[in-house]
């Protein structure tokens, strides 16, 4: 198989396993805060991924941290929104970053392809199709959503140039895993943890270790399948595919949000999500109606 074809089946496990890590942390978003489940995912993915940091070199390493600190805030800006909606609302609104990777080209001068625009048209129908509520009003989960999703695809596109620049992949993963967890830490530090010894923060301490022991399951999956093992895929499938290629795969991901939110957390899915889910199908097959071969990529390690 060639390894264009490889990069996009890698990229449609992604995708995949992506759509389990909104039910899993919805699971999680009524006891653990959005910094709390960053922190244990991504702390866990970077001790897996630090022996990958060993001698390794700096530009990789400086171009892994700007990654990073993007990807960081499309966490949090993702998990907050999730607080505040249902898996499948917070799955549509993220997937709007189907659109920013190509406005993001058209901005810098390049206009996407026709097949790109035509796939980009069929997603986003599929998208307003699978996660269609009932017309609830526009709410602060949703804005934060919308952020989330330009957070995305600017990391989506930063990519594609970093993945083709750095002289090995698995440092560039490592390095960003670990620049979120360290963030999230901040973050975490300065905004939301109690300072002092007082009965507040005994509490807050208290219930933050009984929560990360209750959901030690979900935080292991997200840690170590869903970051750790999937944003190695990622890295690797993007090194052999374009980003607007990348976005619209993406597009599938509020489909399996969908189908995992229901068996996982009871959430419904009418006709009209099915009919989203042919649609963004559709949308991946229009996408790669090309005999383009990509760029040149560097080999995975």
């Amino acid at each position: 198989m060639p390894k264009h074809l490889r990069g996009i089946a890698a990229l449609l496990i992604v995708t995949l396993v992506w759509g389990t890590t909104f039910p899993a942390m919805k699971d999680m978003t009524g006891t653990l805060s959005a910094n709390w489940i960053v922190l244990a995912r991504f702390a866990l993915a970077s001790a897996l991924l630090s022996p990958f940091l060993w001698r390794a070199r700096g530009g990789d390493v400086a171009a892994g941290v700007v990654a990073g600190l993007v990807l960081f805030f499309c966490y949090i800006f993702q998990i907050e929104g999730l607080a505040l909606t249902t898996s499948n609302r917070n799955a549509f609104v993220c997937g709007l970053n189907v659109l920013v990777v190509p406005m993001l080209g058209l901005f810098a001068g390049k206009a996407p392809e026709r097949r790109i625009l035509a796939a980009l048209v069929l997603a986003l129908a599929g998208l307003f199709a699978l996660c269609w509520d009932g017309g609830i009003a526009w709410g602060r989960g949703d804005t934060l959503a919308l952020m989330a999703a330009l957070c995305f695809g600017a990391y989506v596109k930063m990519m594609e140039a970093a993945t083709r620049k750095v002289e090995r992949l698995m440092t560039l993963t490592a390095s960003q895993i670990l620049t979120v967890a360290l963030c999230a830490a901040l973050w975490l530090l300065l905004r939301e943890a109690p300072h002092g010894a007082g009965p507040q923060a005994q509490a807050y301490w208290s219930a933050t270790g009984a929560a990360l022991r209750r959901y030690a399951p979900n935080l292991v999956y997200l840690g170590v399948v869903a970051t750790a093992a999937i944003i190695s895929l990622q890295t690797w499938g993007q090194s052999h595919s374009s980003a607007n290629e990348a976005a619209v795969i993406y597009a599938f991901e509020p489909g399996c949000a969908a189908i995992f939110g229901y068996f996982w957390l009871g959430e419904t899915m009418a006709w009209t999500g099915l009919a989203g889910a042919a649609l963004l199908i559709s949308g991946m097959m229009v996408s790669q109606w090309s005999t383009e071969r990509p760029s040149a990529a560097l080999a995975p390690e």
